[in-house]
Order: C-alpha cells, then structure tokens, then sequence
C-alpha cells in the first residue's frame, strides 16, 4: 500500500491545451534549468482540486517535448510550422539546436522560406496602396503627419514618386509606365536599327585625281557611312524623356542614397549620359582618325532594357534567382573551366599522335575554343578533330560538358521555382489581416478582508505567515528560468503586496472545501521573502 502511495506521489498530471499528460516527477527532473523541471504546488497554474498543472500551450508540440524528456531524443513535429516549434521550445526552456539528425533539414526548412520572403519584401512586389501613415514613415515626415503640420510639398511628393516609381499604383501611374516602356522599346530599336546598310546615308567625297596624258580630272568617292539623320531625332525625344524621369524620380525619392546605389538606376545614368557624351564627341573630336571606336561605348544603351524590371516583377525574380544561385553558377564555371583547359591540351597531342594534314589544332589556345564549344553542345563545326584519338577526346568532351552543366542547373530552376511559388502565393494572400488582441490572465478571487478587495484599502493589508504570505506566486508565462516565480512586492504606498493561496482560500470558502482532497504541507511554511529593490521596476509589480 505505502509502494502505490509513493508511485502516486511521484506522478505529476500536466494539462497542456486541454489533453493531460501524465509522467513521473523524476523524468522531468532529467532536463534541469527547464520549466517543468521546477514544477511545485506553489504555482498559480496549479489546480489543487483536480491535482494538476495547466499550460495554454499547443498540444501537439508538447508531445513531442514531453517524449524528450523520457528519450532524451528530439524530433520534429511534421504537421507543426517551424516559427512555432521554436517558441513552443523556447516557452519550455529547450534548445532548439538540439532537434535530432533525421529531422534537422525539415526542421530547418522554414528558415529558409523566411530569408525567401524577406527577400521578396525588399524586392516590393506588393501592388497595394500604403496607407498616409506608412507614407509618412517611408518619406522621413512621420513626425509633421501626427502633428498635423504636413507641407503641400509633403503631400505631393509621395504622389509624383508613385507616378513614376510605381506603375500599378493607379491608372495615372500605369500610362506613365506604358509611355516609359514605349521609349525604352524606340531607343533600343533604334539603336540597331541604325546600324543596317540600308538605313545610312554614304559621305561622298569629291575627289580630283590626275589621268595619264597629264590632265586633272574629279572622281565621286564613299568614304564612310552615318546614320539617317532621323535617328539622330529620335534618340534626343527618348533621352529627353529619360532626362525628365531621372530628374523628377531623383527629386521625389524617399532616400536619396539608396536612389543612386541601386544598379537599375546606375544604368539609367550611364546610358543616358553616354548619349551627350557622344554629341560632345561629334561636334569635338569628329576629325580624329580613330573617332568612331568611341561609338563602341554607346551600347551601354542597349543595357536600358533591365529598366523594364520596375514593370515586371517576373524579371525582378529573374534577377534575384541569379543571385541566389551564385555559387552554383561559380561552380559550374569552374568546372567548365577545368575541363575546357584538360580537354583542350588532349586534343591538341592527340592530333600530332597520327599523321594528319588538315590538323585544326595548331595550339593549345585553339583548343580551348573548341573545347568551350563542344562542352557546351553547341558545335559549330569550325574546328573538329580528324584522328581516331582525337575524336576519342571529343566524345569524352562532349559527355563531360552535359553532365558538369547538367547537377548545377537544377538548383537554380528550384530557386526559381522557390521565388515565383512565394510571389504567387503572396498576390493571393489578403492584404489586411484580422488583429488579435492580448488578454491578460486571470487573477485569483478577492476575498472581503483582504488586500486589493473593495473597502479594504492595500495601505492596511497585513504581512506575515498568516496573511497568505505562503501561498502560490503569480506566474510569468513569458520567461522561463527563475523568473517564473515572482515573490511579494512592495507597493508603491509602502504596503507588502502577497498573492492568496488555493489553500487558503478553501479554508475561507467551505462551498469549495467539499471536494478538496487531502493537502498536507510537508514541511514548516516558507517565508515569504523581501525581494531586493535593485532588479525590480514598477511595471513588474503585481496589484491583486
């Protein structure tokens, strides 16, 4: 009898979310500096009646903390969110680094996902319209919006920024957009348009010359050819226009330093500069022998077309999956280079093995050209080899290059496939979600004679061993560690302010005594002692 009645005392009953556990008192020792390592009867969360303690915590997760602390092994919850399981963990006391082997790359996935979406926030995909507070924060004058003293040029600018920033920001900003988009469109095709023989106009040069009997006579000759003076016309509208948006978007910016760091803006700059760079040039230095290499630097024009970015955010994710696959693209070029400089030193011996007259493999150099070409399946034909030796090393080539480009390749269509899936998915979340509201936990009954009840001032309450001084503290359910329990507080009137205890209120409510079980204190009352005044702040003082 007395071994059931030990077996009984060890046992302790745990009401997480309403499913009770039911474990043995030295299991929950095994883990010690956790919460429920330090389960006593003194904690507000403890029900004397039915002998249990009760979290308001997810059931799920504290089955799988629980078998913890019988197995000492940590596995992941598969039907749980990651941000979840680590702040039910963290609400128990427990390392988050100590999930097993076989379920740290499921556990782990969620971070992942969370760097996902913080990169798809600095991307700004989102379409929807900030409200004026969110505007005011972003353009630095939060403090004039809430005092009410908000300038016509405050107003307006947020307004002139989403005209030419944002293109679905309205229907002002989406014709803005086309009309940007239409001379992008022209300057490109212009630019190569006006490279094509039938579109430029030849220089003639007359030219005198002397014939054999000694007279002089002239001669028509075509020095050189200029584009038709047309699209000399039309690339002053578009680079106007690209002028005019600069400007105002510069103006209009929230933050003028990250407006001329960003990539995208910084070849707006150039290209549009290269283009008065180039006037200068041709009013200037036209007479140089050389002057028309400098032409070379105005296709940094054609780099206009990532200006399209802002318009499409399947470019956006484009970009942003290069960049996430950067070390698989410098491993695949690595590789790539490894093999093109091997595959091109055998092919270049293996060519002057055998007698061959036609060898197109003169160098080593050479090789690698063709090597870069058939590692790549792209096969012009230009160089091929002509021995049995050789064409045993192009075929070794050729499979090399299919399977080097092939293992990294995947990982970028997943990044891809990760970006565009998230993005989806984030256009059809709603924008605005439901608020929940904090509520604060219940307090114990008030008694009449005692502190805090109605018509017994907190200034008159009694201290000592029999004004409740021994009964349960109030529980943080934010912290863990010792700070779970908080001892007596000294008002701010001086007053010692003590919680009631489950015992004593049943000694002063026979209704509730009924059906109170046998409670025996196993030991001589604890003190409640003075906490000091060095660590404690007002807003950690508990009224009741």
């Amino acid at each position: 009898m007395n071994l059931i009645n030990m077996d009984s005392e060890n046992r302790v009953v745990l009401n997480v979310g309403g499913i009770r556990h039911e474990t043995y008192k030295a299991t929950l020792k095994k883990i010690p500096a956790t919460r429920l390592s330090r389960l006593t009867e003194a904690l507000a969360n403890y029900d004397p009646i039915l002998n249990e303690y009760f979290f308001d915590r997810h059931p799920g997760v504290f089955a799988q903390v629980l078998n913890y602390y019988r197995t000492g092994k940590l596995h992941y919850p598969t039907d749980v969110c990651g941000p979840l399981f680590e702040e039910e963990l963290e609400f128990w006391g427990l390392d988050s680094n100590q999930v097993e082997p076989c379920c740290w790359m499921t556990y782990t996935q969620h971070r992942d996902t969370q760097e996902t979406l913080a990169v798809l926030d600095r991307l700004d995909l989102d379409t929807e319209k900030p409200s004026e507070e969110e505007l005011a924060r972003k353009f630095g004058f939060e403090e004039d919006y809430y005092k009410g003293t908000v300038s016509w040029w405050q107003n307006i600018k947020p307004q002139i920024w989403s005209l030419f920033d944002e293109p679905y920001s309205s229907n002002s900003a989406k014709i803005i957009g086309v009309v940007s988009v239409f001379f992008i469109c022209v300057s490109i095709l212009s630019f190569c348009l006006k490279t094509h023989p039938d579109m430029r106009v030849p220089i003639i040069r007359n030219i005198t010359v002397r014939t054999a009997n000694g007279s002089s006579s002239w001669v028509l000759d075509k020095a050189q050819t200029n584009a038709h003076l047309a699209f000399f016309y039309i690339e002053c509208v578009c680079n106007a226009w690209f002028t005019l948006e600069i400007l105002v978007r510069f103006i209009s910016s929230p933050n003028k330093c990250n407006f001329i760091k960003s990539s995208v803006n910084i070849i707006d700059y150039i290209a549009t500069l290269s283009f008065y760079i180039d006037l200068v040039l041709q009013k200037f230095a036209s007479h140089l022998e050389n002057a028309d290499i400098l032409e070379f630097f105005s296709i940094i024009r054609i780099m206009r077309l990532f200006k399209l970015t802002r318009h499409s955010s399947g470019l956006k994710i484009l970009i942003q999956t290069f960049r996430a696959s950067a070390k698989e693209l410098t491993l695949l070029v690595f590789f790539l280079v490894l093999g093109i400089v091997i595959f091109a030193s055998l092919v270049y011996y293996a060519e002057r093995i055998q007698a061959n007259p036609h060898n197109d493999f003169n160098s080593i150099p050479l090789g690698l050209w063709w090597a870069l070409v058939t590692m790549t399946t792209v096969g012009y034909g230009d160089m091929a080899p002509k021995t049995y030796v050789g064409m045993f090393v192009g075929a070794l080539c050729a499979l090399a290059g299919v399977l080097t480009i092939a293992l990294p390749v995947p990982v970028i269509v997943s990044n891809f496939a990760m970006y565009y899936s998230h993005t989806q998915a984030r256009a059809k979340l709603p924008k605005k979600r439901r608020r929940v509201l904090p509520v604060e936990q219940p307090r114990p009954p008030r008694l009449p004679g005692q502190p805090g009840a109605s018509g017994t001032p907190i200034g008159n309450a009694p201290s000592g061993p029999g004004s409740g001084g021994t009964g349960p503290r109030r529980m943080n359910a934010n912290k863990t560690g010792a700070k779970d329990l908080v001892g007596p507080k000294t008002g701010p009137i001086g007053a010692s302010i003590v919680a009631i205890s489950p015992r004593h209120v049943l000694d002063l409510n026979p209704a509730l005594a009924m059906s109170k079980p046998l409670f025996e204190s196993k030991g001589p009352p604890i003190m409640a002692k003075e906490p000091t005044t060095n660590n404690t702040t007002t807003s950690e003082k508990t009224f009741l």
